[in-house]
């Protein structure tokens, strides 16, 4: 507990891991919000296009965001084990 209010042990790589399963939840609704829409408005095939599209690639692009915003926790927990460890050297 002392970690954590003292700002050492971080929380939000876990509300990252979060908001990865809400934006892939988003994206694939949305994907099939805009698929099922390309039936009834007479968008046609570019638009269940967009939307298969959108199916696909949407979860991949959110993952590699959340990557790109954990590799800084990551990167600050091992540079604090190397300081840590030439401490006790």
């Amino acid at each position: 507990m002392e970690d954590f209010l003292k700002f050492r042990k971080m929380i939000t790589p876990v509300i990252i891991q979060v908001l990865f399963w809400v934006g892939v939840a988003g994206t694939v609704i949305t994907a099939l919000v805009v698929m099922a829409m390309s039936f009834s408005s007479g968008g046609g095939a570019a638009q269940f296009l967009g939307g298969l599209i959108m199916l696909v690639l949407g979860p991949v692009v959110v993952r590699i965001y959340c990557e790109l915003l954990i590799l800084f926790f990551r990167m600050n927990e091992t540079l604090t084990e190397i300081k840590n460890g030439l401490a006790k050297k």
